[in-house]
């Protein structure tokens, strides 16, 4: 396959890369003294010792003696404010040129800086992707001439004094080598306009004149912008406009609560491969059909660490503590709920980026995001994960055979105790009462804590049953509708409660 080669050609020649799989251990060890040898003269790297902790014997214990945990505020309040004044060589050599503004569930915004090289480990982790679908024996010869759909953020990046501003997606669309922007629709301009419905707009109406043979973006808003091109151009199905379409990489948000509907929008089944790419880097991709899980990309300017996620290790901020216990890659187990830290080309230091992982295959370096450290539900002794809460929910889709695109839960107080009180949002509305005790069950039997907290110190449970619509509305006016914005499936109670007032306003 002539394009296949010019693409492996031209990965090769212009970034480096080569189509094989590293031995874990080693390739983060290389990883980390890459990482502090080129930033050992910054003012990060001088404050805590880079040189020294290059000597040592065992670089890694060195490391992690010698530099704290760090959240976003701590690294913010005491290195990364300089940046934005317009320092130079504070946490990574040379000056800043964009900062990805987070676009994730939290409510406070974040400015992360992205540097030269991320953007050169982005463009590398998104080369290992395309030429790990050599793994999938279902595409045909002339897929990779097809044309790719990356429904992301704006390209029209917010102009500051000496850098520039927007979401990660954006900031990446917005980096692509020429060589590969004959591929990437809907193309700059479009990607270009920020208003989401015109955008979804002028995407229906140029469908036709492309030839996509995959797409990728949140689940949510993909879905949005299929039903638009199939609305705007009277067909029946995606695939009445684009034939070849066989690859859809999704990421951002757990898939399986949307494949039900997207499936209806296709004449034919699709690959799926699932991404982990955050405001701080592309972590992880799927790289086997075998397999719901990601690998982690152990050779691209990341070094990861493992905070096993237990009441000993964080603190009541959802931080990790002082005296956490931290593993390296090879130190971690199968099967633990672990917060990730990571150590990258753009200045992070041992930065909890938020999220909590499982490791499914050591051996492969395989894990699963099971959810955020901030979104676990365990006010009155729960511990419900975003993870088990999804396997509840795929179930609660096929016994009342309905859609589940979102939903929100908190624990709120009612008559002098905690309740956990969810919102769904589905294609049809049930009785919520019954859809309530289903999934009370179905709770209790992925989580044997949340069983004894039902029996104790949780009161009772509520739903309510909502048009997925109004979960888009809320999302529109209070945070920004489109692109890569993901909607919390866990609130603080204050926060639920501003929810629920604005979703009665709309009966």
């Amino acid at each position: 396959m002539a394009v296949i080669g010019e693409l492996i050609r031209k990965a090769i020649d212009v970034y480096g890369f080569i189509a094989s799989e590293p031995d874990p251990g080693k390739a983060q060890r290389t990883e980390l003294r890459n990482l502090l040898e080129k930033a050992r003269l910054t003012a990060f790297g001088k404050k805590h010792n880079f040189t020294d902790i290059l000597a040592s014997d065992d670089i890694v214990k060195a490391f992690q003696q010698a530099v704290p945990v760090h959240d976003y505020d701590k690294l913010y309040n005491d290195w990364w404010h300089f940046l934005l004044e317009g320092h130079q060589n504070v946490t990574w050599p040379g000056g800043q040129r964009y900062f990805a503004l987070s676009s994730g569930t939290t409510s406070n915004s974040k400015a992360i800086p992205v540097t030269d090289d991320m953007l050169d480990s982005i463009r590398k982790s998104g080369i290992q992707q395309v030429m790990s679908l050599k793994n999938f024996d279902m595409l045909p010869a002339d897929f990779f001439e097809k044309q790719i759909m990356m429904l992301g953020s704006s390209v029209s990046l917010i102009e500051k004094d000496d850098h520039q501003e927007g979401e990660i997606s954006g900031i990446s669309a917005a980096n692509l080598p020429a060589w590969f922007r004959t591929f990437y629709k809907p193309g700059v301009e479009i990607a270009g306009i920020k208003d989401w419905d015109e955008k979804v707009r002028r995407i229906a109406q140029e469908a036709p004149k492309w030839d996509i043979g995959s797409l990728s973006g949140i689940p949510s808003w993909v879905e949005m912008m299929l039903k638009e091109i199939v609305s705007y151009n009277r067909v029946n199905t995606i695939h009445d406009i684009w034939p070849n379409l066989h690859v859809y990489t999704t990421g951002g948000v757990a898939f399986e609560p949307y494949r039900k509907s997207l499936e209806k929008l296709f004449a034919h089944p699709l690959i799926y491969i699932d991404t982990y790419l955050t405001s701080e880097g592309y972590l992880a991709t799927q790289k086997r059909p075998d397999t719901s899980s990601m690998a982690l990309i152990l050779d691209n300017g990341i070094f990861f660490e493992f905070v096993p996620f237990t009441d000993d290790n964080m603190d009541e901020q959802g931080r990790v503590r002082e005296d956490a216990n931290v593993l390296s890659l090879e130190e971690a187990e199968e099967n633990v709920d672990y917060v990730l830290l990571i150590s990258t080309v753009s200045g992070t230091w041992r930065y909890m980026i938020g999220d909590t992982v499982m490791i499914t295959d050591k051996q492969r370096s395989e894990i699963r995001i099971t959810g955020r450290t901030k979104h676990f539900l365990n006010v009155v002794g729960e511990q419900l994960s975003v993870f088990q809460m999804n396997q509840a929910m795929e179930q609660m889709q096929k016994q009342y055979d309905i859609e589940i695109k979102e939903f929100v839960v908190s624990a709120v107080q009612k008559d002098g105790a905690y309740i956990n009180k969810w919102y769904i949002g589905s294609n049809r509305v049930i009785d919520g009462p019954e859809f309530m005790n289903s999934l009370d069950q179905a709770l209790c039997e992925v989580n044997k804590n949340y069983k004894v907290a039902r029996s104790k110190s949780l009161k009772t449970v509520e739903a309510e049953v909502i048009p997925v619509e109004k979960f888009y509305r809320w999302s529109e006016e209070f945070k920004k509708l489109g692109g890569q914005t993901k909607i919390p499936r866990v609130m603080k109670e204050a926060d639920f409660l501003d929810f629920e007032r604005y979703i009665r306003s709309l009966a």
